[in-house]
């Protein structure tokens, strides 16, 4: 299978880049709307990842999750990682938070290499038990702002009360997640995420397990969230309609390997024509799965 070697034995060195050169999909990325000069978008990133490849072990097969990837994340953007199952996305933002090592090209935040995990970077996962049991909602909200941010109790519990009230929790501050809801406990790993006022919030797939009213009422909340605060969001989903909906600018990803099809962004007055989102999901999903377009034409 492309990008999958068989390899004899785990080794403490970290695995080699595939000596197969896997070709990329295109050096032109189509736009939807002009997103301005590249070389001031590049110097006002907080986010750069330039030539990402990111492998991993499996058994004894290497895999090859992402080829040689480039995306810049500006700062209040809110940037979507979207593709089919299997293409790397949420492998690529483990890398971003410093959990996996590229093993060709780099990840930068605010200019310097990403090498490991940090405060910088809080992520939001789709499972439900990421909160601690043991924990009271205000007191997951406050755990990394003691720990890792180095807050006393009285100034954690502050900057906890005020992002607690953000997701409309206030009502269940006592309360241990396993009393809470599915959108509920997702609320508060939000409110976890955004009181460290990180210099971006990646979310994978937060939303993927929730049943789709309560999906569509938090992305109605995580919207209403960013227009209040501007943080800058990286988001993965394999949801076309969701990455339509949080997104502002979105990078379509091929099957595995991931390689970069597209960049697109969608412009403030497509919300004005009618029909826009439906058109916008068309297209996308023919450049994702060219040969399902080719099979039906």
């Amino acid at each position: 299978m492309l990008g999958i070697h068989a390899e004899r034995a785990a080794t403490a060195a970290p695995p080699p880049v595939l000596a197969r050169k896997i070709p990329r999909l295109s050096k032109n990325r189509p736009m939807l709307a002009d997103i301005g000069d590249k070389t001031a978008m590049l110097e006002s990133a907080v986010l750069d990842v330039r030539g990402a490849t990111i492998q991993y072990k499996t058994g004894n097969a290497l895999v090859t999750a992402t080829y040689r990837v480039d995306f810049s994340v500006l700062r209040s953007d809110r940037f979507v990682l979207l593709g089919p199952s299997g293409c790397g996305k949420s492998t690529l933002l483990k890398a971003v938070g410093g959990y996996i090592p590229p093993v060709e090209g780099e990840i930068r935040l605010g200019g310097k290499r990403v090498t490991r995990p940090g405060p910088d970077r809080m992520m939001v996962f789709q499972e439900f038990d990421q909160l601690l049991p043991w924990k009271t909602v205000l007191e997951n909200v406050m755990f990394p702002l003691r720990e890792a941010g180095g807050m006393s109790r009285r100034q954690a519990r502050e900057r906890a009360l005020a992002y607690v009230e953000k997701v409309g929790l206030t009502r269940v501050l006592g309360s241990y997640p396993h009393t809470l809801s599915g959108g509920m406990k997702q609320r508060v790993a939000i409110a976890r995420g955004m009181a460290m006022e990180p210099d971006i919030l990646l979310m994978d797939e937060p939303f993927a397990a929730l049943d789709s009213l309560t999906r569509r009422q938090m992305q109605d909340e995580l919207l209403q969230l960013w227009s209040d605060t501007k943080f800058t969001l990286l988001f993965v989903t394999h949801s076309i309609a969701e990455a339509i909906k949080i997104g502002n600018r979105i990078l379509l990803l091929s099957p595995h390997p991931g390689q970069v099809i597209a960049e697109l962004g969608c412009p403030p007055s497509c919300g004005a024509v009618l029909g826009w989102e439906a058109a916008f999901e068309t297209r996308i999903h023919g450049m994702l799965f060219p040969q399902e377009e080719a099979d039906s034409a």
